[in-house]
């Protein structure tokens, strides 16, 4: 695993103990796709939540949250709606898109539903 990789593991662990902490479920974790890819599939109550998690050591080029941009929503939404038709218990749970930022010391912040699905 390169550094790079090493440091995306590690910030979705973090994310990961984050949520986990507030009461979400892991179902999933770095589930790929053709054209996309989920970091997290968690459960909270009923509902399904896509989480993608941003590590950012520096903000030079934006924070974490800006850099979930158009089209990496759109490359998350087609994750997901192929993550549904893979996974057809969940198709009837609702979806929420959440973002979870990690810094550069490992602090965490979450953003739930950051962003919708546009159809």
């Amino acid at each position: 695993m390169n550094r790079r990789a090493a440091a995306g593991a590690e910030a979705e662990a973090l994310a990961q103990r984050h949520l986990e902490r507030h009461g979400l479920k892991l179902l999933v974790r770095t589930w790929r796709c053709a054209g996309g890819e989920l970091d997290l599939v968690m459960r909270q109550a009923a509902t399904l939540v896509m989480v993608e998690v941003r590590k950012r050591s520096r903000s030079d080029y934006g924070g974490a949250f800006e850099s979930v941009h158009g089209r990496k929503r759109g490359r998350i939404v087609h994750a997901a709606r192929l993550f549904l038709a893979a996974h057809p218990e969940h198709d009837r749970s609702p979806v929420r898109f959440d973002v979870v930022a990690v810094d550069g010391g490992g602090a965490v912040e979450w953003l739930p539903g950051a962003f919708e699905a546009e159809d």
